[in-house]
Protein backbone atom coordinates (compact mmCIF):
# COMPACT_ATOMS: atom_id res chain seq x y z
CA UNK A 1 0.00 0.00 0.00
CA UNK A 2 1.42 3.35 -1.07
CA UNK A 3 0.54 6.30 1.16
CA UNK A 4 1.20 10.04 0.87
CA UNK A 5 1.62 11.95 4.13
CA UNK A 6 1.40 15.72 3.77
CA UNK A 7 3.26 17.86 6.29
CA UNK A 8 5.66 14.94 6.65
CA UNK A 9 8.34 16.92 8.48
CA UNK A 10 5.94 18.22 11.13
CA UNK A 11 5.25 17.00 14.67
CA UNK A 12 2.38 14.69 13.67
CA UNK A 13 3.35 14.04 10.05
CA UNK A 14 6.81 12.71 10.85
CA UNK A 15 5.37 10.36 13.49
CA UNK A 16 2.78 9.04 11.02
CA UNK A 17 5.51 8.47 8.42
CA UNK A 18 7.60 6.50 10.90
CA UNK A 19 4.61 4.42 12.01
CA UNK A 20 3.48 3.48 8.49
CA UNK A 21 7.03 2.79 7.30
CA UNK A 22 7.54 0.43 10.26
CA UNK A 23 4.46 -1.48 9.09
CA UNK A 24 6.02 -2.04 5.69
CA UNK A 25 3.94 0.47 3.76
CA UNK A 26 5.37 2.44 0.87
CA UNK A 27 5.46 5.94 2.38
CA UNK A 28 5.74 9.19 0.44
CA UNK A 29 6.43 12.23 2.63
CA UNK A 30 5.19 15.50 1.18
CA UNK A 31 7.48 18.32 2.36
CA UNK A 32 8.46 21.84 1.33
CA UNK A 33 12.14 21.00 1.83
CA UNK A 34 14.04 17.86 2.69
CA UNK A 35 14.29 17.28 6.46
CA UNK A 36 17.68 17.49 8.13
CA UNK A 37 17.27 13.93 9.40
CA UNK A 38 15.28 11.90 6.85
CA UNK A 39 13.33 8.97 8.26
CA UNK A 40 14.33 5.49 7.11
CA UNK A 41 11.85 3.91 4.74
CA UNK A 42 10.33 7.25 3.69
CA UNK A 43 10.63 8.64 0.18
CA UNK A 44 10.28 12.43 0.21
CA UNK A 45 8.54 14.51 -2.43
CA UNK A 46 9.10 18.27 -2.57
CA UNK A 47 5.90 20.30 -2.97
CA UNK A 48 5.25 24.01 -2.67
CA UNK A 49 3.30 25.72 0.10
CA UNK A 50 -0.25 24.51 0.65
CA UNK A 51 -2.44 26.59 -1.68
CA UNK A 52 -5.01 26.48 -4.46
CA UNK A 53 -2.22 26.08 -7.03
CA UNK A 54 -0.03 23.43 -5.37
CA UNK A 55 0.88 20.70 -7.85
CA UNK A 56 0.56 17.32 -6.08
CA UNK A 57 0.61 15.15 -9.22
CA UNK A 58 4.13 13.78 -8.82
CA UNK A 59 3.62 13.03 -5.13
CA UNK A 60 0.26 11.33 -5.85
CA UNK A 61 1.50 9.01 -8.59
CA UNK A 62 0.47 5.44 -7.74
CA UNK A 63 -0.78 6.44 -4.28
CA UNK A 64 -3.59 4.44 -2.65
CA UNK A 65 -4.30 6.73 0.31
CA UNK A 66 -3.47 10.15 1.73
CA UNK A 67 -3.18 11.37 5.31
CA UNK A 68 -3.42 15.14 5.13
CA UNK A 69 -1.54 16.66 8.08
CA UNK A 70 -0.26 19.85 6.44
CA UNK A 71 -2.00 23.07 7.49
CA UNK A 72 -1.52 26.67 8.45
CA UNK A 73 -1.64 26.53 12.24
CA UNK A 74 -1.76 29.06 15.07
CA UNK A 75 0.71 31.89 14.53
CA UNK A 76 2.15 33.35 17.75
CA UNK A 77 2.96 36.76 16.27
CA UNK A 78 0.55 37.20 13.39
CA UNK A 79 1.76 39.73 10.82
CA UNK A 80 -0.81 39.17 8.07
CA UNK A 81 -3.24 42.06 7.54
CA UNK A 82 -6.04 39.54 6.89
CA UNK A 83 -5.22 36.37 8.89
CA UNK A 84 -8.50 34.63 7.99
CA UNK A 85 -7.73 35.00 4.28
CA UNK A 86 -4.29 33.46 4.82
CA UNK A 87 -5.78 30.55 6.75
CA UNK A 88 -8.40 30.02 4.05
CA UNK A 89 -5.81 30.03 1.28
CA UNK A 90 -3.91 27.16 2.91
CA UNK A 91 -6.42 25.18 4.92
CA UNK A 92 -9.45 25.42 2.65
CA UNK A 93 -8.26 26.12 -0.90
CA UNK A 94 -5.07 24.12 -0.40
CA UNK A 95 -6.91 21.10 0.98
CA UNK A 96 -9.45 21.29 -1.81
CA UNK A 97 -6.69 21.31 -4.41
CA UNK A 98 -5.10 18.23 -2.85
CA UNK A 99 -8.42 16.36 -2.72
CA UNK A 100 -9.32 17.12 -6.33
CA UNK A 101 -5.91 16.02 -7.60
CA UNK A 102 -6.07 12.92 -5.40
CA UNK A 103 -9.45 12.02 -6.89
CA UNK A 104 -8.11 12.56 -10.40
CA UNK A 105 -5.13 10.31 -9.60
CA UNK A 106 -7.42 7.47 -8.49
CA UNK A 107 -6.61 7.69 -4.78
CA UNK A 108 -9.11 5.65 -2.77
CA UNK A 109 -9.18 7.50 0.57
CA UNK A 110 -8.02 10.76 2.10
CA UNK A 111 -7.87 11.09 5.90
CA UNK A 112 -8.14 14.75 6.85
CA UNK A 113 -6.58 15.91 10.11
CA UNK A 114 -9.00 18.56 11.30
CA UNK A 115 -9.23 19.89 14.88
CA UNK A 116 -11.46 19.76 17.94
CA UNK A 117 -11.54 23.55 17.52
CA UNK A 118 -14.29 22.89 14.96
CA UNK A 119 -16.52 21.95 17.91
CA UNK A 120 -15.40 24.91 20.01
CA UNK A 121 -12.86 26.01 22.57
CA UNK A 122 -14.33 24.77 25.83
CA UNK A 123 -16.86 22.39 27.36
CA UNK A 124 -18.79 22.91 30.57
CA UNK A 125 -16.99 22.37 33.90
CA UNK A 126 -17.73 18.99 35.47
CA UNK A 127 -16.91 19.58 39.15
CA UNK A 128 -18.83 19.79 41.38
CA UNK A 129 -22.24 18.59 40.20
CA UNK A 130 -25.15 17.48 42.38
CA UNK A 131 -26.16 13.90 41.61
CA UNK A 132 -29.67 15.02 40.66
CA UNK A 133 -28.52 17.48 38.00
CA UNK A 134 -28.77 16.19 34.44
CA UNK A 135 -25.68 15.91 32.30
CA UNK A 136 -25.66 18.86 29.93
CA UNK A 137 -25.05 18.16 26.26
CA UNK A 138 -21.88 20.25 26.16
CA UNK A 139 -20.16 18.30 28.96
CA UNK A 140 -18.35 16.51 26.13
CA UNK A 141 -17.81 17.38 22.52
CA UNK A 142 -19.28 14.88 20.05
CA UNK A 143 -19.13 14.45 16.30
CA UNK A 144 -22.72 15.56 15.75
CA UNK A 145 -22.48 18.80 17.73
CA UNK A 146 -23.29 22.01 15.89
CA UNK A 147 -19.83 23.37 14.93
CA UNK A 148 -18.77 26.45 16.87
CA UNK A 149 -15.21 27.38 15.84
CA UNK A 150 -13.90 30.53 17.47
CA UNK A 151 -10.68 31.44 15.64
CA UNK A 152 -9.43 31.48 12.02
CA UNK A 153 -7.78 28.08 12.40
CA UNK A 154 -10.95 26.42 13.68
CA UNK A 155 -13.16 28.25 11.16
CA UNK A 156 -11.04 27.16 8.20
CA UNK A 157 -10.77 23.56 9.41
CA UNK A 158 -14.58 23.43 9.46
CA UNK A 159 -14.78 25.03 6.02
CA UNK A 160 -12.24 22.51 4.72
CA UNK A 161 -14.28 19.62 6.14
CA UNK A 162 -17.33 20.86 4.22
CA UNK A 163 -15.37 21.33 0.99
CA UNK A 164 -13.79 17.88 1.18
CA UNK A 165 -17.19 16.31 1.84
CA UNK A 166 -18.52 18.01 -1.31
CA UNK A 167 -15.58 16.72 -3.35
CA UNK A 168 -16.16 13.20 -2.04
CA UNK A 169 -19.80 13.41 -3.12
CA UNK A 170 -18.74 14.41 -6.64
CA UNK A 171 -15.92 11.86 -7.08
CA UNK A 172 -14.90 8.35 -6.05
CA UNK A 173 -12.56 9.69 -3.33
CA UNK A 174 -13.45 8.58 0.19
CA UNK A 175 -12.98 11.17 2.95
CA UNK A 176 -12.47 10.41 6.63
CA UNK A 177 -12.21 13.31 9.09
CA UNK A 178 -10.52 13.22 12.50
CA UNK A 179 -10.70 16.00 15.09
CA UNK A 180 -7.94 15.62 17.69
CA UNK A 181 -7.71 17.61 20.92
CA UNK A 182 -4.28 18.71 22.16
CA UNK A 183 -1.71 16.24 20.82
CA UNK A 184 1.37 15.65 22.98
CA UNK A 185 4.50 13.55 22.74
CA UNK A 186 8.25 13.78 22.22
CA UNK A 187 9.09 17.14 20.67
CA UNK A 188 5.83 18.81 21.67
CA UNK A 189 5.69 22.62 21.54
CA UNK A 190 3.44 25.28 23.02
CA UNK A 191 1.90 25.16 26.50
CA UNK A 192 3.01 21.61 27.26
CA UNK A 193 6.60 22.35 26.31
CA UNK A 194 6.54 25.36 28.62
CA UNK A 195 5.03 23.28 31.44
CA UNK A 196 7.76 20.67 31.02
CA UNK A 197 10.42 23.36 31.22
CA UNK A 198 8.89 25.06 34.27
CA UNK A 199 8.38 21.82 36.19
CA UNK A 200 11.85 20.61 35.26
CA UNK A 201 13.39 23.82 36.63
CA UNK A 202 11.33 23.66 39.82
CA UNK A 203 9.44 26.89 39.15
CA UNK A 204 6.39 27.35 41.44
CA UNK A 205 3.16 27.44 39.41
CA UNK A 206 -0.12 29.10 40.51
CA UNK A 207 -2.28 26.29 39.13
CA UNK A 208 -3.30 24.30 42.23
CA UNK A 209 -6.78 25.84 42.39
CA UNK A 210 -7.82 24.93 38.83
CA UNK A 211 -10.76 22.50 38.75
CA UNK A 212 -11.14 21.37 35.18
CA UNK A 213 -10.99 18.28 32.96
CA UNK A 214 -9.24 18.02 29.61
CA UNK A 215 -8.97 15.29 27.02
CA UNK A 216 -5.50 14.82 25.54
CA UNK A 217 -4.17 12.63 22.73
CA UNK A 218 -0.74 11.04 22.77
CA UNK A 219 1.23 10.99 19.53
CA UNK A 220 1.40 7.18 19.39
CA UNK A 221 -2.34 6.94 19.94
CA UNK A 222 -2.96 9.52 17.23
CA UNK A 223 -0.85 7.69 14.65
CA UNK A 224 -2.61 4.44 15.56
CA UNK A 225 -6.04 6.02 15.02
CA UNK A 226 -4.97 7.58 11.70
CA UNK A 227 -3.77 4.20 10.47
CA UNK A 228 -7.11 2.59 11.32
CA UNK A 229 -9.02 5.43 9.65
CA UNK A 230 -6.90 4.98 6.54
CA UNK A 231 -7.52 1.24 6.21
CA UNK A 232 -10.85 0.34 7.85
CA UNK A 233 -13.74 0.00 5.34
CA UNK A 234 -16.27 1.46 7.80
CA UNK A 235 -14.31 4.73 8.17
CA UNK A 236 -15.27 6.06 4.72
CA UNK A 237 -17.35 9.21 4.98
CA UNK A 238 -17.14 9.35 8.77
CA UNK A 239 -15.93 11.93 11.29
CA UNK A 240 -14.21 10.86 14.50
CA UNK A 241 -13.16 12.56 17.72
CA UNK A 242 -10.12 11.13 19.49
CA UNK A 243 -8.62 11.03 22.98
CA UNK A 244 -6.38 8.87 25.15
CA UNK A 245 -9.28 7.65 27.26
CA UNK A 246 -8.55 9.44 30.53
CA UNK A 247 -9.37 13.10 31.10
CA UNK A 248 -7.13 15.03 33.46
CA UNK A 249 -7.17 18.25 35.49
CA UNK A 250 -4.34 20.71 34.97
CA UNK A 251 -2.92 20.37 38.53
CA UNK A 252 -2.83 16.58 38.18
CA UNK A 253 -1.16 16.91 34.79
CA UNK A 254 1.58 19.04 36.37
CA UNK A 255 2.02 16.54 39.21
CA UNK A 256 2.41 13.64 36.78
CA UNK A 257 4.90 15.56 34.68
CA UNK A 258 6.87 16.18 37.87
CA UNK A 259 6.82 12.48 38.73
CA UNK A 260 8.11 11.51 35.29
CA UNK A 261 10.77 14.23 35.37
CA UNK A 262 11.85 13.24 38.88
CA UNK A 263 10.99 16.72 40.14
CA UNK A 264 8.35 17.70 42.72
CA UNK A 265 5.55 19.79 41.24
CA UNK A 266 5.54 23.09 43.12
CA UNK A 267 1.92 24.20 42.98
CA UNK A 268 0.10 26.97 44.79
CA UNK A 269 -3.36 28.40 44.26
CA UNK A 270 -4.51 31.68 42.75
CA UNK A 271 -8.19 32.31 41.96
CA UNK A 272 -8.80 31.48 38.33
CA UNK A 273 -10.25 34.95 37.44
CA UNK A 274 -7.14 36.57 38.89
CA UNK A 275 -4.91 34.14 37.00
CA UNK A 276 -6.68 34.88 33.73
CA UNK A 277 -6.61 38.62 34.43
CA UNK A 278 -2.87 38.62 35.02
CA UNK A 279 -2.35 36.58 31.85
CA UNK A 280 -4.45 39.11 29.95
CA UNK A 281 -2.16 41.93 31.04
CA UNK A 282 0.74 39.97 29.55
CA UNK A 283 -1.14 39.23 26.34
CA UNK A 284 -1.38 35.51 27.19
CA UNK A 285 -5.05 35.17 28.15
CA UNK A 286 -5.75 32.52 25.50
CA UNK A 287 -2.78 30.44 26.69
CA UNK A 288 -3.88 30.46 30.33
CA UNK A 289 -7.50 29.72 29.39
CA UNK A 290 -6.28 26.50 27.78
CA UNK A 291 -4.92 25.56 31.20
CA UNK A 292 -7.93 26.68 33.24
CA UNK A 293 -10.82 25.63 31.01
CA UNK A 294 -12.36 22.21 30.43
CA UNK A 295 -12.38 20.44 27.07
CA UNK A 296 -13.71 16.89 27.13
CA UNK A 297 -14.17 14.64 24.11
CA UNK A 298 -16.48 11.68 23.61
CA UNK A 299 -14.54 9.15 21.52
CA UNK A 300 -17.09 6.34 21.68
CA UNK A 301 -17.88 6.45 17.94
CA UNK A 302 -14.43 5.38 16.72
CA UNK A 303 -14.22 2.71 19.42
CA UNK A 304 -17.61 1.26 18.48
CA UNK A 305 -17.43 1.58 14.69
CA UNK A 306 -13.76 0.77 14.05
CA UNK A 307 -12.86 -1.16 17.20
CA UNK A 308 -10.02 1.26 17.86
CA UNK A 309 -8.39 1.34 21.29
CA UNK A 310 -5.45 3.62 22.17
CA UNK A 311 -2.28 1.50 22.46
CA UNK A 312 -0.82 3.72 25.22
CA UNK A 313 -2.37 5.04 28.41
CA UNK A 314 -2.20 8.74 29.19
CA UNK A 315 0.41 8.12 31.86
CA UNK A 316 2.58 6.06 29.49
CA UNK A 317 2.41 8.85 26.93
CA UNK A 318 3.33 11.52 29.48
CA UNK A 319 6.27 9.42 30.68
CA UNK A 320 7.54 9.04 27.09
CA UNK A 321 7.27 12.79 26.51
CA UNK A 322 9.02 13.64 29.77
CA UNK A 323 11.85 11.22 29.01
CA UNK A 324 12.37 12.77 25.56
CA UNK A 325 12.40 16.23 27.15
CA UNK A 326 15.09 15.17 29.65
CA UNK A 327 17.18 13.58 26.91
CA UNK A 328 17.09 16.77 24.82
CA UNK A 329 18.10 18.88 27.82
CA UNK A 330 21.01 16.56 28.62
CA UNK A 331 22.25 16.80 25.04
CA UNK A 332 21.88 20.58 25.09
CA UNK A 333 23.91 20.84 28.34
Amino acid sequence: MKILITGASGFVGSAVCAQLASQGMDVIGGVRRLPEHPLPGVQYSIVSDLSATTDWRAALAGVDGVIHCAARVHVMRETATDPLAMFRAANVAGSGQLARQAAAAGVKRLVFVSSIKVNGEETAPVHPRPSWERIWENDCFREDDVPAPQDPYGVTKWEAEQLLTEIAQQTALEITIVRPPLVYGPGVKGNLARLLGWVGRGIPLPLAGIDNARSLLGLDNFTSALTVCLTHPAAAGRTYLLRDGEDIATPELVRRLGQHLGKPARLFALPTPLLEGLAGLLGRRADIQRLTGSLRVDDSRIRQELGWLPPRTLDEGLAQMAQAHQTRRQHAD
